[in-house]
């Protein structure tokens, strides 16, 4: 009975212990993880305040034309341009016929995908060119 409690006694000893420099080295870690987080978080805030100062400053300028009676606003709208739509129709034409191809073929997988991707290329060009002609007019 006595080695049953004094092997207890050691155990509980043994485990309770613990090693104070890999503690320490968590709590470094946790402490410096903090710190990190705070950076970017200042980081982030700075960006805005940066950017809340520009649009003050362009708000300030708009203001004093506006008050100068020079109302010239550099506001240009621009709008980009996409892909023809032969382009658009070629491009999704190529992807759908590449799947379907490798779907049909059953031998050669890559040889039916490259056959059916030039054949929906063509058709999707096609198809785009009436697209865009039917939306001209």
């Amino acid at each position: 009975m006595k080695k049953i409690f004094l092997f207890m006694a050691c155990s509980l000893i043994v485990f309770s212990c613990k090693n104070p420099a890999e503690e320490k080295a968590e709590q470094e870690k946790a402490k410096q993880a903090t710190i990190d987080s705070m950076k970017i978080v200042m980081e982030k805030q700075r960006v805005i305040d940066s950017m809340n100062n520009v649009m003050a400053q362009q708000e300030a300028e708009q203001q004093q034309a506006v008050s100068n009676g020079s109302s010239t606003t550099t506001s240009t709208t621009t709008k980009k341009k996409g892909l023809s739509g032969p382009a658009t129709g070629a491009i999704i034409g190529a992807g759908v016929g590449a799947i379907t191809g490798a779907a049909v073929s059953k031998k050669k997988k890559g040889e039916g995908a490259l056959i059916g991707a030039g054949v929906g290329a063509v058709v999707g060009a096609g198809t785009g060119a009436v697209v865009d002609e039917s939306k001209k007019k």
